[in-house]
């Protein structure tokens, strides 16, 4: 493994047809040699959080539901946070945001600037992520605290757009190629 990935983006090459992650963006949590995992930030669904983890829905983003974080684990609730004030031992992806454990209810020591909730994660075995790179299927760049929190609705081509050189022009890569 040449580099970590932890803390960046993964945007999906939009000729990956695997409905998982057709044009998602993926925050990786964790990328070593003994694998990887991250949430995609771009699934919202219409399932509202305070059916899930009520405590935690005064420090929501909006939209105030249920992210698919990806095709594992899809009972348990991961929560991605910003954080300007955290506790000593919480641990950084970039700027102020990392994950948090919702397991625990919020308290006085325990109350990030704001959430957002999901269901499951996206994860890989040792070397499948680099062999996924390895043959384009996945775009890797610097996340900026609006990918995680802003409208996720056009997030893929947001995300895209702010690049440069080739990866700036599959923004504007059509739904349905054929039909271009």
């Amino acid at each position: 493994m040449a580099a970590s990935f932890t803390g960046k983006l993964l945007v999906a090459n939009p000729e990956m047809r695997d409905p998982n992650f057709y044009r998602t963006v993926v925050l990786l949590f964790e990328h070593t040699e003994d694998g990887a995992f991250g949430t995609v930030l771009n699934r919202p669904t219409d399932e509202l959080v305070a059916e899930h983890v009520p405590d935690w829905t005064s420090f929501l983003a909006e939209p105030p539901v249920v992210f698919i974080g990806g095709p594992v684990r899809n009972e348990i609730a991961v929560g991605v946070a910003e954080w300007h004030n955290a506790p000593e031992d919480w641990q950084t992806l970039f700027s102020a945001i990392g994950f948090i454990d919702l397991t625990d209810p919020p308290g006085e020591a325990n109350t990030p600037d704001r959430i957002r909730v999901y269901s499951g994660y996206s994860g890989w075995d040792a070397g499948q992520l680099e062999v996924e790179m390895a043959i384009d299927s996945w775009f890797v760049v610097d996340p900026i605290v609006e990918d995680v929190f802003g409208d996720p609705t056009d997030l893929w081509s947001r995300v895209l757009k702010r690049q440069s050189g080739r990866l700036r022009l599959y923004a504007q890569y059509p739904e349905n190629i054929e039909s271009n």
